[in-house]
């Protein structure tokens, strides 16, 4: 009989999160990450034949984690002001709940070797940054967004706006302030308010 596994794949990332949080991209080694959890680093190469795959899958499973969350809030919302506010909320609020993996966030794709990355991990991130760009035209269009500018507006009030308050935070090493995610979501109404709502919108993204 095989002996039960006794570190399993999310250890390890969890593990790696933990490195990158604390001391970036660069910290998230085959060995370091052995050692974080006190495995043989067989263990690491076995499930991560390259630390290029094992920065990959730390990358994609917090972006995966933080799409999805941002895709449900949009789309269980019919209305389209309040999934854009909702959106902004979720930033601040996904962030807050996982901390380690907000702070792995302050880096890119690129900080994790993503050019030497597999066909299946960059094509398994290009389907997840499609969903969220398909969404994010969508929801800006059931807001009036007719052009470049109102588009813009619409993006940087569901997105850039509550990261760039998360980030401050983070950057600073301090914990996100009780009222943030209300601030982000006051200052994203207030942004979106200037946008023509388009007509017929209740139910139209669904």
């Amino acid at each position: 009989m095989a002996r039960p596994q006794r570190f399993d794949t999310n250890q390890l990332l969890d593990a790696a999160v933990r490195l990158a949080a604390a001391a970036g991209p660069a910290a998230v080694t085959m060995s370091a990450v052995a050692t974080e959890v006190g495995a043989p680093s067989g263990s690491v190469y076995h499930r991560f034949p390259r630390r290029t795959a094992l920065l990959a899958e730390v990358w994609l499973r917090t972006v995966e984690s933080f799409q999805q969350g941002y895709l449900e809030t949009i789309e269980a919302r019919a209305d389209a002001r309040e999934a854009g506010c909702a959106a902004a909320r979720q930033v601040v609020a996904w962030s807050r709940a996982h901390p380690r993996e907000a702070a792995l966030l302050l880096y890119g794709a690129q900080d994790f070797a993503r050019a030497e990355w597999s066909q299946e991990h960059i094509q398994r991130a290009d389907r997840g940054n499609r969903r969220v760009h398909a969404a994010l035209a969508s929801l800006a269009a059931a807001l009036g967004a007719d052009g470049p500018q109102a588009t813009e507006r619409a993006v940087l009030a569901m997105v850039d706006l509550p990261l760039s308050l998360v980030r401050r935070h983070l950057r600073a090493g301090d914990p996100l302030p009780a009222h943030a995610e209300d601030l982000a979501e006051e200052c994203t109404a207030a942004l979106l308010g200037s946008l023509p709502m388009a007509p017929s919108v209740s139910g139209s993204r669904h």
